[in-house]
């Protein structure tokens, strides 16, 4: 992995004018179009684990794309570089949350952190700012935490107060 780009498939395509990416999550995919000034918007594709169901989405900067999908992140921050692979094979987008929850019986996994497109479009557009430029840093703890609040998200799941 190379955040935001993945070498190997994790659920999620996304083509650009001229080149195809594997992205390594929901939060990944969204987040290209924002990275690649030279890409006005990205058309990014994946399935829903729970039903298969093919979803395509034009995704730009200007807005985010419309759509009644849900993201559901399931490894909470503090623990996302325990396993990155896992972490990011597990941000993904599902048709609703009716659908989260038939996946997490199925897998017998616990629920994570549920968002809808808008939030998951706000979160990934400015998260990699500069990852392509020389020396990059990316964001301290306390940084990253500013960043997910001011970006709308909540919850002990991103170190934030309830």
């Amino acid at each position: 992995m190379a955040h935001p780009f993945a070498s190997v498939p994790l659920g999620f395509s996304v083509m650009g004018t001229r080149t195809l990416w594997w992205g390594g999550c929901a939060w990944d995919s969204f987040a290209l179009p924002h990275l690649l000034k030279d890409e006005p918007d990205v058309l990014v594709a994946t399935r829903c684990p729970a039903c298969d169901t093919p979803h395509a989405w034009v995704v730009g900067r200007q807005a985010p794309p419309k759509g009644d999908q849900v993201a559901h992140f399931l490894t909470p921050m503090s623990r996302a570089w325990d396993d990155v692979v896992h972490t990011c094979g597990n941000q993904r987008l599902f048709c609703s949350t009716d659908c989260v929850d038939t996946w997490l019986h199925r897998t017998g996994h616990e629920r994570g952190y549920v968002m809808d497109l808008l939030t998951l479009w706000r979160f990934a557009s400015d998260w990699y700012t500069g990852r392509l430029d020389a020396g990059y840093v990316r964001r301290d703890p306390a940084a990253a935490a500013s960043y997910f609040a001011e970006v709308g998200l909540h919850g002990s799941f991103w170190g934030l107060p309830d």
